[in-house]
């Protein structure tokens, strides 16, 4: 299992819970969680083969940033 975390600018609820659908829908095997309490606004996706820059991509034609953190 992989886990990845990426920084985003998702702030709303509403927001996290659209892109965690949309994610899920492309890539229905991967665990995915938001921290938007963090400064950073985390997102969290655990799979045991994960695309970063795909993930990175959907995220960001959303309308999203996405950073992925080292």
């Amino acid at each position: 299992m992989v886990v990845e975390i990426f920084k985003t600018n998702v702030c709303k609820e509403s927001d996290k819970n659209y892109v965690t659908a949309v994610i899920q829908t492309q890539f229905p095997d991967y665990k995915i969680n938001f921290d938007l309490e963090d400064c950073d606004k985390i997102l969290r996706v655990e799979g045991v083969e994960l695309h970063c820059d795909n993930i990175i991509d959907y995220v960001n034609c959303l309308g999203y940033t996405c950073i992925r953190l080292d």
